[in-house]
């Protein structure tokens, strides 16, 4: 087979054409023109630097980490964007989004009405002061208590805490002590005292639902009633009082205690006496109805035979009552006179007297 060479070599040049753009244009640069000329341009030390340095921070501001208890809350632009999750996340650099971590497990305490302070007496007796001053309360019978109290919570909302509310713990001690001023407003100076309980549970709820109608994102864990008593000046006639009022109350129920034993043996006396006369007339009856009967069926016997049933009736009888006396004389009824002499003041036996008849 021959090679037509002349055609070969037209392929080539219209090809040589095709990769330099067409007639007219220059060729596209090659690789070795490109590593030749950086190779003339040479890099500065400070400009490498500058460059890892850029690269440092850019990589630092667009990778965080949020702590198991915590949530990140990222705003893009100043706005809320997301909340990002425990463990390894990623943002846009700094400038555009920003990150901020809001621990939504831990519990925070906030106290009134005292507080241990550190440094000189002065600023601690001072604070002091200022404290026992915001719990001074007036309760509803017009008396001055001393409602010391603890108020735990914790971030339930981190969006709505951050937004919402610019200071949401100076919210919170505000609402607290309103809402602890108005439950003990509706009650007595003793139902402040002894019913600490029952004033905490009522706080709680009403501070819960002041907090959710501000939208503080804040969740209301417990509130702590401390020991509460009178300011101290009227301390002295407050116990004084006190004291009397539990005398009071010890001798009533003293007297509650010896009503209660009185009483109920009173009731059981009465109802004895009741149960015992309605035996004996149960028992009256009953015998008034056997005497009747027997007395009936003697009569039914004296009937037929009224000698003879007249006769063992008094024999019946004087056995009965003879035996009873001390002393029997029996006389013959057909005797006319009694011997002077007799002395009828001896005592004779039943023989004797029997062997005279």
């Amino acid at each position: 087979m021959n090679w037509d060479w002349e055609k070969l070599r037209e392929n080539q040049k219209k090809y040589e054409q095709k990769q330099s753009g067409g007639p007219g244009m220059p060729a596209p640069p090659q690789m070795d023109d490109l590593l030749n000329k950086f190779k003339g341009f040479k890099f500065s030390g400070i400009f490498v630097l500058g460059i890892m340095i850029i690269a440092v921070l850019v990589s630092a501001s667009t990778v965080f980490t949020i702590g198991r208890s915590e949530v990140g809350v990222i705003q893009r632009f100043g706005k809320y964007a997301r909340l990002a999750q425990p463990g390894l996340n990623f943002k846009m650099p700094a400038g555009i989004e920003k990150v901020t971590k809001v621990n939504v497990r831990q519990v925070e305490t906030e106290e009134f009405g005292f507080k241990t302070y550190s440094g000189d007496a002065s600023n601690r007796a001072s604070a002091e002061s200022s404290r026992q001053e915001a719990s001074l309360m007036l309760t509803g019978d017009l008396n001055v208590a001393v409602v010391p109290w603890i108020v735990q919570y914790r971030r339930s909302d981190p969006r709505a805490y951050l937004f919402n509310v610019k200071d949401v713990r100076s919210l919170l001690r505000h609402m607290s002590e309103a809402t602890m001023r108005i439950v003990v407003g509706d009650r007595s100076i003793n139902e402040v005292i002894s019913s600490r309980a029952e004033i905490a549970s009522a706080a709680k709820e009403m501070l819960q639902k002041e907090m959710d109608n501000a939208k503080a994102g804040i969740s209301i864990v417990n509130i702590e009633m401390k020991k509460t008593n009178v300011p101290e000046p009227v301390q002295a006639s407050f116990n004084e009082v006190n004291q009397a009022v539990q005398e009071k109350e010890q001798t009533i129920y003293k007297a509650r205690e010896e009503y209660n034993k009185a009483i109920p043996l009173a009731r059981g006396e009465a109802k004895r006496l009741v149960k015992d006369a309605e035996g004996y007339g149960v028992d009256r009856v009953n015998r008034a109805q056997g005497d009747a009967a027997k007395f009936k069926a003697i009569y039914d016997a004296y009937v037929q035979a009224k000698d003879v049933t007249r006769k063992r009736m008094y024999l019946e009888s004087m056995l009965e009552v003879l035996p009873k006396l001390e002393n029997k004389y029996i006389i013959d009824s057909d005797q006319k006179n009694l011997l002077p002499f007799l002395n009828l003041g001896t005592k004779l036996s039943d023989q004797t007297l029997r062997k005279g008849e």
